[in-house]
């Protein structure tokens, strides 16, 4: 298990980190919070993910998501960089590989970057 990947395990099913605008991140919820917005800045990944969260079953087989303009090994080590970093989930069945995007992570990332209601009023 990587480094990164063992600091997004520990997230608790509840979203770990407060909005931005309602106080400062402890030094471990900015690690945290790098490591899944990091996985997302390159755009292959960012499609990637997004073909996963959008997929009409909340979940979608390698092979209905390999066609972002990459070689299927790149794709391959762009999902491998987004499970390392908490983001997605997947299962084995048979040959082909199912990938979920964690729940929990949607979750944190939503809270993280939602005005507190104070500021949204």
């Amino acid at each position: 298990m990587s480094k990164l990947q063992g600091k997004v395990a520990e997230l608790p099913a509840e979203p770990c980190c407060p909005a931005l605008t309602e106080r400062e991140l402890t030094a471990h919820e900015a690690e945290v919070t790098a490591a899944m917005f990091k996985a997302l800045g390159d755009p292959v990944r960012l499609r990637l993910f997004s073909k996963v969260a959008s997929h009409p079953d909340n979940e979608a087989c390698v092979c209905d998501i390999a066609d972002v303009g990459v070689s299927q090994p790149t794709v391959s080590h762009h999902l491998k960089k987004l499970k390392e970093a908490g983001l997605l989930v997947s299962e084995r069945r048979g040959t082909w590989v199912y990938y979920r995007v964690e729940p929990s992570v949607l979750a944190a990332m939503g809270r993280l970057l939602t005005p507190t209601q104070a500021e949204a009023a």
